[in-house]
């Protein structure tokens, strides 16, 4: 019964997590629904506390809690078992995972109450549904013919984007979603597919044949598309059971355990690199020794039986801790923290309105009127921070345009050495058949387009953790600000009611600081997204857009046209004899690195016109990138310092126009804060209760 059960524990823990997202989603909107039924009242009572922002952010919170979703990326190269692995995770051969077909686009596999796939097209073609027997059928090739596909730079179905596959599957059902891909190297346009989902997803299962040491795609996959990346990647050595047959004596159990320590050896040597956090090797938490299809056999024809020696119990062990435990930590934190200081706004209004009530309204006004010098030095925090920012984007426009244009131009002084790694797989004599001469300028174009998104991609690693370590240093000054805004806020509070108010039952672990100077130190991620990410992430910053295209498809087809133009004779190939006629490595070698120097030359010609028009263009990305962020922090302090002068204004309006019942107002006001409270406390219960549940 282990199988089952530990298929039982993961769906479990994913329904225990589920229900405590739905929990205090549900508590979230509790408090802004019940904030915001309190600012209505107050419109005919004491005036509004002018807590838009809160009421805002805790439904937006709310929303995404309800509709939040994990995603798990799936990436390996061709016959590595991916969609093996994937069936046997899931307990049923829902994906093609024959020995012969492959998958041929890339799948997004979700809940759905009835079976069915849905395929979306690249054109204005609107999306077609099928069955699941008929996307099998016609839409997996022969990995033999992907591979042919592959070396012509073809997609299997070109006119596809992807597909949905829909599935009333228990696991899928408590909000996981998978993406299954195809090989590393389908395409560079099928590559930039997955990258673009590689950026939403929360985890990746990379999958590599245990009896293969890394393939050179494979490392160059690890090195451009996922090292340096902030990724929790779980790497599974599959077809570990594999190992034993290459053994002479397969009782022996000393030679086993040798062949085995052999191979981890290796493995180790080579994923160490891609298992680093924060200096931090977690190679023995990430790396899985797994045998897919045996345990798919298992699970389909022996659901009792035990599947330790898989190894995919372990693997489904971690990914039970990392969904239920790792992630739910930030995620559930930041709504609590929500919901707690959404709260405490209220209450610190409504101990500052309680005590105004008592005084008439000349003595309002005087009160208000001595608490401008406080919302001038608001207003002068806010005028530092943004001036700050300005300083921070100028200065980041300026230095990563122009580490682009130095980086584009200096692509030709290591071009010779760099280019290597990417030759053409197909053998360089066959340049000399006039019936392949075609096929090895495809493989030629393909090799030089990997090289182009490859080098891009390092730019723009190079560039993001430049403006992530920009963003965080914003952050910190958002955090002195703060602390600083709040002693003024404290200030104005006691100026306008005469005494301190202080704020009781924050939670232990909580950052006393405006709504504003959260938001910009990206802990309210689940309001409005992660700032680094979403400004990295943003319209602006499509970096693929900007350089890929720009070369992959300008550069590539202007000086490819040199094939056609007789660089292969100029360079004296037409004048060598053909093989078994005298043509010697020698001479071979020689012409391969006079085809490089060739394509350099042509290739360099370029660069300077691609770093003149594009280096503006990435000056203003840059730029466009932090006046976003200038203007959602900039318009939640102005918003912030308006609501808390509105607050008292709406007092005074409703004095004046209207004779408030002291004691009911009170009253109310006291119901309020303790409903709100209540639920706060609710919420805050749900919280411990989840976790002192998993522990």
């Amino acid at each position: 019964m282990v199988s089952q059960l530990e298929k039982q524990s993961l769906i479990d823990d994913l329904d225990r997590f589920a229900e405590t997202r739905r929990e205090i989603a549900d508590r979230l909107s509790q408090i802004a629904e019940t904030i915001e039924r309190g600012e209505a009242e107050g419109e005919t009572r004491s005036g509004k506390f002018e807590l838009a922002t809160e009421i805002t952010d805790c439904k937006t919170a709310s929303e995404n809690l309800k509709n939040g979703v994990f995603r798990l990326l799936v990436l390996g190269d061709l016959k590595r078992g991916k969609s093996t692995l994937l069936n046997a995770l899931l307990g049923e051969k829902l994906l093609p995972s024959d020995v012969n077909p492959c998958t041929a686009i890339l799948t997004v596999l979700r809940y759905g109450t009835e079976k069915q796939v849905t395929l979306f097209f690249k054109n204005d073609r609107p999306p077609q549904k099928l069955d699941v027997q008929t996307f099998v059928r016609e839409y997996t090739i022969d990995p033999d013919e992907a591979k042919t596909l592959e070396a012509r730079s073809q997609l299997a179905f070109s006119e596809v984007d992807y597909a949905v596959i829909e599935y009333p599957l228990p696991l899928l059902k408590k909000g996981i979603e998978i993406i299954d891909t195809p090989g590393l190297n389908d395409t560079e346009a099928r590559n930039q597919l997955t990258l673009g989902y590689l950026n939403k997803c929360h985890a990746v299962l990379f999958v590599l044949d245990a009896t293969q040491p890394l393939t050179l795609d494979e490392h160059r996959y690890l090195d451009n598309y996922i090292k340096d990346r902030g990724l929790t990647v779980f790497f599974i050595l599959n077809g570990w059971d594999k190992i034993r047959k290459g053994a002479i004596d397969l009782d022996d159990p000393e030679e086993l355990a040798e062949a085995e320590n052999k191979i981890r050896t290796v493995f180790k040597t080579n994923l160490s690199p891609y298992c680093q956090v924060d200096g931090q090797n977690f190679y023995e938490e990430w790396v899985f020794e797994v045998s897919a299809l045996n345990a798919l056999r298992q699970k389909l024809k022996f659901p009792d039986r035990p599947i330790e020696e898989t190894g995919l119990p372990a693997l489904s062990n971690a990914l039970n801790t990392f969904l239920t435990q790792e992630r739910a930590v930030a995620e559930l934190r930041q709504a609590r923290t929500l919901g707690s200081q959404a709260h405490n706004r209220l209450r610190k209004a409504i101990e500052r309105r309680i005590p105004l009530l008592d005084r008439n309204v000349e003595e309002l006004k005087q009160r208000i009127r001595s608490t401008q010098p406080e919302f001038d030095r608001l207003k002068e925090i806010r005028d530092r921070f943004q001036a700050e920012i300005h300083q921070t984007r100028d200065r980041q426009a300026k230095e990563i345009s122009e580490s682009f244009r130095s980086y584009i131009l200096d692509l030709g002084s290591t071009f010779e050495t760099d280019f290597v790694r990417y030759q053409p797989e197909l053998q360089f004599l066959d340049a000399l058949s006039q019936g392949k001469r075609d096929e090895f300028k495809t493989q030629f174009q393909r090799a030089f387009e990997r090289y182009i998104n490859e080098k891009v991609l390092a730019w723009e690693r190079t560039a993001e953790r430049d403006l992530s370590k920009a963003f965080s240093q914003l952050a910190q000054s958002a955090s002195s600000y703060g602390t600083q805004y709040t002693q003024i806020i404290d200030s104005i509070s006691e100026k306008s009611i005469g005494q301190n108010v202080r704020v009781h039952g924050m939670l232990e672990d909580e950052k006393i600081a405006p709504g504003w100077a959260n938001w910009a130190m990206g802990f309210v991620s689940l309001a409005t997204g992660n700032v680094a990410g979403v400004v990295l992430a943003g319209a602006g910053f499509d970096w693929k857009n900007i350089l890929v295209n720009y070369l992959g498809v300008i550069g590539i087809s202007s000086f490819l046209l040199i094939f056609s133009g007789g660089l292969l004779a100029s360079i004296g190939i037409w004048g060598i004899p053909l093989l078994g006629l005298g043509v010697g490595t020698f001479q071979v070698d020689k012409a391969r690195q006079e085809l490089i120097r060739a394509t350099k030359k042509e290739f360099v010609k370029y660069l300077p016109q691609l770093a003149q028009e594009q280096q503006q263009g990435i000056y203003d990305t840059v730029i466009a990138g932090f006046e976003d962020y200038e203007r959602e922090v900039i318009g939640r302090i102005d918003g912030d310092i308006a609501s808390r002068k509105a607050e008292l204004d709406n007092l005074l309006d409703q004095k004046e126009s209207r004779q408030i019942d002291r004691d009911a107002e009170v009253s109310r006001l006291q119901t309020l804060e303790t409903e709100v409270r209540s639920q706060v406390e609710q919420l805050d219960g749900i919280y411990r209760g989840f976790f002192a549940a998993i522990e």
